[in-house]
């Protein structure tokens, strides 16, 4: 039986427009019918994460991804996913909310990367400065025998400048930073990097980004497609 997907987005929307298209693209279907039914809350209202989870300043960010999910849930979605790396800090709090499935993309990254990259035992994190002082890579694929590596603080820097450019419609004027946090990581013998925010996913298209990227969404959104019942075009 085919399953209805519902997406907790508007972290941000373009993100959420993009795992929507990722999904319709890599679904393996011959007629609109054959597609999977999606559900999406695009709730622009959810307060800004990494701000919350650095300062413990502003409006909980749990209110309303509660509610997303439970919306979702009432609207027929038969399970979840949602595009946003930082938001999954509160994961565990947002299942115990809802009666169904919750597909975790970081768990689904770390999955990936071991059955594809067995000889990796390191990887080089691009994401918010939230995501990685919540631990929320490294608390998943540390089980898996990974180690999650960060771009030093001034090399950060630029990660959040490409992300937040991204978030408030800036055109990038050069992506010179954001290549120097990634051969700072890779003078640390890292090989293989993972887009850990869905903004760095929506790059890697926008602006053809190069290098080893694993994007985290792309992940996502084959296992959704598994999830519902359908065949993923996986290159």
């Amino acid at each position: 039986m085919n399953k209805t997907l519902g997406i907790i987005g508007g972290m941000g929307p373009l993100a959420t427009v993009k795992l929507f298209e990722m999904i319709v693209l890599m679904t393996r279907a011959n007629s609109d019918q054959e597609h999977i039914r999606i559900l999406i809350d695009n709730n622009t209202s959810v307060p800004d994460r990494t701000n919350y989870i650095l300062n413990m300043v502003g409006d909980d960010p749990r209110i309303e991804l509660k509610k997303s999910a439970q919306n979702l849930e009432k609207a027929g979605a038969d399970f979840l996913v949602m595009p946003c790396n930082t938001a999954h800090y509160f994961y565990d709090e947002i299942t115990q909310e809802i009666g169904i499935p919750f597909i975790n993309m970081i768990e689904e990254t770390a999955i990936y990367v071991k059955d594809n990259y067995k000889s990796i035992d390191k990887i080089g994190l691009l994401a918010t400065e939230g995501t990685i002082k919540a631990r929320v890579y490294d608390d998943i694929f540390n089980k898996y025998g990974i180690e999650v590596l960060k771009p030093s603080k001034e090399t950060q820097a630029y990660v959040t400048e490409l992300i937040y450019n991204i978030k408030e419609d800036i055109a990038q004027e050069s992506l010179d930073g954001f290549y120097k946090a990634m051969d700072d990581l890779k003078s640390q013998g890292v090989g293989v990097f993972v887009a850990g925010c869905t903004e760095i996913s929506v790059a890697i298209d926008l602006y053809r980004l190069e290098g080893n990227i694993i994007d985290a969404m792309k992940i996502l959104a084959i296992s959704a497609i598994n999830y519902a019942g359908k065949e993923p075009k996986i290159d």
